[in-house]
C-alpha cells in the first residue's frame, strides 16, 4: 500500500462510520476499498436510474461483493425532477441533490455519522454543480480532502491490484446531452445503445455519444477516429435505427467535458 493510500485509510479510521455513495467508476470503488481497509462501519449505496451506463451498476455490485463491504441499490429521484429533465447547466445538482438528500435520510435513520462521496482534486477544475449539492447536505470527499488527483487514485489502484484502475471515466448518461434537450428514458435508451453498439463493434472503450437535439455527434479518442471512420457507413445505419435523425463523427476526437465549452465561452 502506497503513502497515499495508507494517509487515506488513517483519515478514514477517524470518520467511525459512513454512507458511500458508490457510482462504480473508478474513484468510488478504490475510495470503498480504502474503507474496507479503514475497517469502519460501512454501507456502499448506488443510485439506479435511465440515467445509469449498465456497467457501472454492474462493477458496483461486483467490487462492493468482493471488497465484502454491505451495499444497496437505490432509485436515486432524478428521473422524477422537472428541473432535472429540462437539462439546464445546473442539471446535475438536481440529479446530486435527490440522491445526497435519499443517503443523508439512510445515515440518520440508520445510524451511520457521514456520507461520502469519491469527489478527486480534477472535480475543482471542470462544471460540477453538482459539488454545491455535495456542500449543503454536508458530504465528505476524502480523496479530495487527502490530495488525490485522477491520476494519483489510478496509481493507488494499480499498487493495491485494482483490476478497475484503468477503466475510463464514466459518467452518467444525461451528461450525453447538450444543454437544453430536454432528457427522457427513451433519449437515455438511445444513447446507451448506441454506445454499446459501437463499444462493442469497434472495441473502443472510451466514447461519447452526444445527443445534440436528435443528432448524434461520435465522439473517440483521436487515435481511433480512422477506425471509426472506416465503419462510418455501417454506425450510422444503426444509429439511424435507433432514432437519431443524423450522425456526425467529431474530427477533433474525445475529449471530457466538450459540452461545457458554450459556457465557457458565454
Amino acid at each position: 500500500m502506497g503513502q497515499k493510500t495508507s494517509e487515506l485509510v488513517l483519515h478514514l479510521k477517524k470518520l467511525d462510520s459512513a454512507v458511500l455513495a458508490l457510482s462504480g467508476g473508478l474513484d468510488s470503488v478504490f475510495l470503498m476499498k480504502a474503507l474496507s481497509l479503514s475497517g469502519i462501519r460501512t454501507l456502499a449505496v448506488s443510485g439506479s436510474t435511465a440515467t445509469t451506463p449498465r456497467r457501472d451498476l454492474e462493477d458496483a455490485i461486483r467490487y462492493s461483493e468482493e471488497f465484502s463491504v454491505e451495499h444497496r441499490v437505490i432509485d436515486s429521484g432524478e428521473m422524477q425532477s422537472e428541473s432535472f429533465l429540462a437539462n439546464s447547466p445546473e442539471r446535475c445538482y438536481f440529479c446530486k441533490d435527490s440522491l445526497f438528500g435519499k443517503l443523508v435520510r439512510i445515515a440518520r435513520e440508520e445510524g451511520y455519522k457521514n456520507v461520502l462521496d469519491g469527489g478527486n482534486l480534477d472535480d475543482l477544475q471542470d462544471h460540477r454543480p453538482g459539488r454545491r449539492a455535495a456542500t449543503e447536505h454536508a458530504v465528505i470527499s476524502p480523496l479530495m480532502d487527502c490530495g488525490f488527483t485522477k491520476e494519483d487514485i489510478r496509481s493507488s489502484a494499480r499498487d493495491l491490484g485494482l483490476a478497475i484502475a484503468d477503466k475510463p471515466a464514466s459518467p452518467c448518461l444525461s451528461s450525453r446531452f447538450a444543454y437544453g434537450v430536454s432528457i427522457t428514458p427513451e433519449g437515455l435508451m438511445r444513447v446507451a445503445r448506441a454506445e454499446d453498439y459501437i463499444r462493442d463493434t469497434l472495441g473502443i472503450e472510451e466514447l461519447r455519444v452526444r445527443d445534440l437535439g436528435g443528432r448524434a455527434r461520435i465522439e473517440v479518442p483521436a487515435d481511433e477516429v480512422l477506425s471509426l471512420i472506416a465503419k462510418r457507413a455501417l454506425v450510422v445505419e444503426r444509429l439511424k435505427l435507433l432514432g437519431f435523425a443524423a450522425v456526425e463523427i467529431d474530427p477533433e476526437g474525445f475529449r471530457s467535458g466538450k459540452l461545457n465549452r458554450v459556457l465557457d465561452n458565454g
